[in-house]
């Protein structure tokens, strides 16, 4: 197995790479239990914040930790997306996330409180890895539904050769899967 070394603020790691669907080896960025990584992503996206941005969207799970510290450090608000229908959901959005070359199909639910919050605001929306666009792509289109106006996507990391008709940040790029 190959890793790949990053530095984020200061902060190295060496990310495992994994075989995923299709998509051959890719790196494994993980938040979730990595303050010290998750911290450091933050505070270098946060110049990266669209001017006039008013809320962030993001979808759990890896990418929430993300969007928290985000949202701690801007002072701006946050929705996050699921990617399962919770019980208690009013009226949510429901969005299938463009086919993926990562061999999983998901489908992606906006509680309707949280989409009611995005309407008439400014959003940008926050993502751990922009892979092949899709989860980025379903949640402007939540965005759009919801009643708000895309700012842009801020990710931590891109993948080689993404490309994405959408206005993208992203700390560092990726390579492609092997």
């Amino acid at each position: 197995m190959n890793n790949l070394s990053i530095t984020v603020g200061g902060v190295r790691r060496e990310l495992p790479t994994v075989q995923v669907g299709n998509a051959g080896r890719v790196p494994l960025v993980e938040f979730i239990g990595d303050s010290e990584l998750t911290n450091a992503a933050a505070g270098a996206l946060l110049p990266l914040i669209p001017e006039g941005t008013e809320i962030l969207l993001t979808v759990v799970t890896n990418s929430l930790p993300l969007a928290h510290e985000l949202s701690d450090r801007s002072g701006l608000p946050y929705v996050a997306a699921r990617k399962k229908r919770r019980t208690y959901m009013q009226s949510p959005l429901i969005q299938e996330v463009p086919s993926m070359p990562l061999g999983v199909a998901e489908t992606l639910w906006l509680d309707g409180p949280h989409a009611e919050r995005l309407r008439g605001k400014r959003v940008a929306i926050v993502q751990d890895v922009i892979a092949s666009g899709g989860t980025a792509l379903a949640l402007a289109r939540l965005v759009e539904r919801a009643g708000g106006d895309l700012t842009g996507v801020l990710a931590a990391f891109g993948r080689a050769g993404a490309t994405l008709a959408l206005p993208v940040r992203t700390l560092q790029t990726l390579p492609a899967g092997e």
